[in-house]
């Protein structure tokens, strides 16, 4: 059997629902939202948009995801995806010529649901959806961002080959349960260990003898959630699946979204906990090679300090509380990064903090040195990257980045 289904009781004790042999419907892609018109009023183009914005037709120009961040006196409080925003028309804002009026077309996305400005509000624009976006400007307001929309069907997901417990058998007797009852599919590698958990819905649509025949059911769940990995994550997966990594640079072959699936199994390998106590002291070296972007760079550190296919943050605040210790190693400690002109070069361009202009790279490494971290960086000798290997095959070898 390779899935566990799973539920906490009250007090967080686990209580087994069933066992299955298969799943259909665990890689998904998201249903991409209805496209919306938006319009960005008296906006301050900075980055991408900019750039965009000074090119001579710029009728239908995709910007990728865009973020917009609505702030009160103080703080960001709400977070939106532009997804796969287009610039359709601008014009000067009439109040201001320096300023723009900008018309998008884009699908619109939010993990909750925001429908009510602050007081006085700031927007502020990032090209992309991580904390390493980089600034795409500001803007007064944006029209028909805050209104009610209608959230996407629920995607079913096949249970296969299951062996239900009581608490299975019950929900079978009575299908209708509540939509708020939920569960945790957990995924277990060919060893038997857990390699990943995914939350699903236990409202159960369906029900019938399994198509593997015996004593077994398949089972539809109404609703198997909406955390599950894309499609494009499966090699992942099953690379997972053979066991935990062993051997350093597995994830230096995939591209950037690969490496982002890698290290959410990383991060949700929960199962496999951390040394205890921290160790602090000695030294760490890190393969700087292959560091190409944001999810390379906290793959090669995580492996640095705990090996491979261990989890020390995804972003720069993960990262951060990491540092904080609890996660194995902790301050003071010196990192050897070699071969680290590769990031710096690669990541010149993603900044974290639009106010103080660091590139990631540079944050990173500043970040290290106030928790007590002594970085020794060593430059790269000309280094040809792999070839990137997606879920579609191998693609074009990147250039080799000059020294």
């Amino acid at each position: 059997m390779k899935y566990l289904l799973v539920q906490e009781d009250e007090d967080g004790v686990e209580q087994l629902w069933g066992r299955c042999a298969g799943v259909e419907g665990l890689f998904v892609d998201p249903v991409p939202p209805p496209r919306e018109v938006l319009t960005l009023r008296g906006c301050r183009p900075d980055g991408l948009l900019s750039e965009v914005l000074a090119e001579p037709d710029v009728s239908l120009r995709s910007l990728g995801d865009l973020c917009v961040e609505v702030w009160d006196d103080e703080k960001p409080v709400q977070w939106w995806t532009l997804v796969d925003a287009v610039v359709v028309a601008h014009q000067p804002h009439p109040d201001d010529p320096a300023r723009h009026d900008i018309v998008l077309g884009a699908g619109v996305w939010s993990e909750e649901s925001f429908f009510e400005l602050p007081t006085a509000p700031r927007f502020e624009l990032f090209a992309g959806t991580t904390t390493a976006a980089a600034s795409a400007g500001r803007c007064s307001g944006v029209d028909g961002l805050f209104k009610a929309r209608v959230d996407p069907a629920p995607v079913p997901m096949e249970l296969i080959g299951c062996e239900p417990a009581e608490p299975l058998l019950a929900a079978l007797r009575r299908p209708r349960r509540s939509e708020r009852d939920w569960a945790y599919l957990l995924v277990l590698d060919r060893h038997g260990a857990v390699m990943a958990s995914r939350t699903v819905g236990l409202a159960i649509t369906g029900a019938r003898p399994s198509v593997l025949g015996g004593t077994l059911v398949d089972i539809t769940l109404t609703d198997g959630g909406d955390d599950r990995p894309s499609l494009a994550a499966r090699p992942i997966w099953a690379e997972w699946y053979q066991g935990p990594p062993a051997q350093p640079n597995m994830w230096a072959p995939y591209d950037s979204q690969g490496r982002a699936a890698w290290l959410d199994l990383a991060t949700r390998a929960w199962r496999v906990p951390a040394p205890r106590p921290d160790r602090s002291g000695g030294e760490y070296h890190l393969d700087g090679r292959f560091v190409t972007d944001v999810p390379g760079l906290h793959c090669a550190i995580a492996e640095a300090l705990l090996g491979p296919g261990r989890y020390y943050g995804r972003e720069w605040n993960a990262f951060k509380d990491c540092l904080g210790g609890g996660f194995g190693v902790s301050p003071p400690f010196t990192l050897t990064w070699h071969d680290s002109e590769v990031a710096r070069r690669a990541l010149a361009d993603v900044v974290e903090d639009p106010e103080d202009g660091l590139s990631y790279f540079e944050d990173i490494v500043r970040l290290l040195e106030r928790c007590g971290v002594t970085v020794v960086l060593q430059r790269a000798a000309d280094v040809q990257p792999p070839r990137v290997r997606s879920a579609h095959g191998y693609s074009e070898t990147p250039r080799a980045i000059d020294t």
